[in-house]
């Protein structure tokens, strides 16, 4: 089928910048933090980097209940069924409330048990702990504020979306300087000063979600019936959301078992990994952007039951997300220098990173490619169960179980356990585009409810 490329390439504009930039901003805390920190010391750094991967954890939770959420919700917007997206929006806050009370709860009883699943150092263990103890209250407000977001983002308010999240991201960043280095007359806190600010710049972006949504044009969780059950609606919810869950808990474990094999190879390779990881998650943020979008665009038609135009907008996603991952490649090459030179690390961490930086360049590629078939036009057309087959036979049966042999048996070289934890991404591109080429995903969620 034929589309008009006016049409399709405003849509994908109108979201795809909004969210990119939204990603952005996120990712950009994340860098303001190894910065910042990595001006004090390298284990400050080190600590934060390992620590926030218990809310790495949280986020696959919490993305895995409104990617469901945002699957169904696209399609009855695209339907014009604001009554169901209100029922929507009671289900993920019922989810994302109580996984957000128990990682709040692990973080203020347990947080140096859970910092020693990535570090045997002590003095880095001590740095995480105190880390988690305040940052844990960011944890329980986090669920609340995605699911606001995420139905901004189906229900055409893609901009005030981006606009909280930016908000709160230069908040945070302020507040990161202010904590951090003890400015303004405030206490040098270092670690648990970008604890603090990541707490209080969440506690903004919930007001700010709350005020924005009071717009007639917003849907807003039905208060009055919060408890209510819909059968049938939760039945297609659950569809959606445990696939999810079980790719999130496979990816989100599984990065962070990349993060703790790096962690057990040396402070120095820890220190590497996590720069190369803010890294890459900044160049992400295109691939993110589109593949958010390709999820909201198809979702859109097959939702209003145009079969054809979703089906040929997936195949043109698709395509495009080919063109960001070499691009990508390009741009994560030409700022290695720029990276290695940023950050005060020691003269084998340095060349740890420049080698990861190599290596990650490649990797954009399956990880941009991934990102907008999977995430964006599988997802969209509810086939959210290959994402957890496919991690479940790249990542676990391949990538982790290669990264632990060559760290912990056979004691590879850095860089050649690195690249294994890189090789889940590009390995499965050809089983993605069989399965994308079956165009299972083309077909209509929604019922009346």
């Amino acid at each position: 089928m034929e589309i008009d490329k006016k049409e399709f390439n405003g849509k994908l504009k109108k979201l795809t910048l909004p969210i990119a930039f939204q990603s952005l901003m996120l990712a950009a805390v994340a860098a303001a933090d190894a910065l910042m920190l990595g001006q004090v010391t390298q284990n400050q750094m080190t600590a934060v980097s390992l620590a926030t991967q218990i809310q790495f954890v949280q986020n696959m939770f919490l993305m895995s209940v409104t990617a469901a959420g945002a699957i169904l919700g696209a399609q009855y917007f695209g339907k014009g069924d604001r009554a169901t997206l209100r029922r929507l929006f009671n289900l993920m806050l019922r989810w994302n409330g109580l996984i957000s009370l128990l990682f709040f709860a692990a973080c203020e009883i347990m947080p140096e048990t859970l910092m020693r699943l990535f570090s045997h150092d002590d003095p880095i263990i001590e740095i995480g702990g105190s880390y988690l103890r305040i940052a844990g209250f960011s944890y329980l407000i986090t669920g609340i504020c995605e699911c606001y977001l995420t139905s901004m983002k189906v229900t055409d308010h893609v901009g005030p979306c981006a606009w909280i999240s930016s908000s709160a991201v230069v908040l945070n960043i302020l507040l990161n300087s202010i904590f951090i280095f003890g400015l303004l007359g405030a206490p040098r806190m270092e670690a648990r000063g970008a604890a603090l600010a990541t707490t209080l710049s969440r506690a903004i972006e919930l007001v700010l979600c709350l005020w924005v949504s009071r717009g007639e044009s917003y849907v807003r969780p039905a208060w009055n019936r919060f408890f209510e059950r819909q059968k049938e609606l939760a039945k297609d919810f659950r569809k959606q959301c445990l696939p999810l869950l079980g790719g999130g808990l496979f990816w989100g474990v599984g990065f962070t078992s990349y993060t703790a094999i790096m962690g057990h190879m040396g402070t120095d390779a820890a220190a590497a990994n996590s720069v190369a990881a803010v890294v890459r998650d900044l160049i992400c943020c295109v691939c993110n952007g589109v593949g958010s979008a390709a999820g909201i665009m198809v979702g859109n038609e097959l939702g209003a039951g145009r079969l054809e135009k979703g089906k040929a907008y997936g195949i043109r996603l698709k395509n495009i997300s080919y063109i960001i991952g070499f691009a990508s490649t390009a741009v994560v090459l030409a700022l290695t220098p720029l990276v290695v030179r940023m950050v005060i690390l020691s003269p084998e961490a340095q060349r740890h990173l420049t080698g990861m930086m190599i290596i990650m360049a490649v990797y954009m590629i399956g990880r941009s490619v991934n990102t907008v078939t999977i995430n964006g036009v599988l997802d969209g057309g509810g086939d959210t169960v290959f994402d957890m087959y496919s991690l479940a036979v790249c990542m676990w049966g391949v990538a982790i179980p290669l990264a632990l042999l060559g760290a912990f048996v056979f004691h590879w070289p850095v860089l050649a356990v690195y690249a294994c934890t890189c090789l889940d991404e590009v390995g499965k591109i050809p089983w993605v585009m069989y399965r994308f080429r079956k165009y299972k995903w083309v077909k209509n969620l929604t019922r009346e409810i």
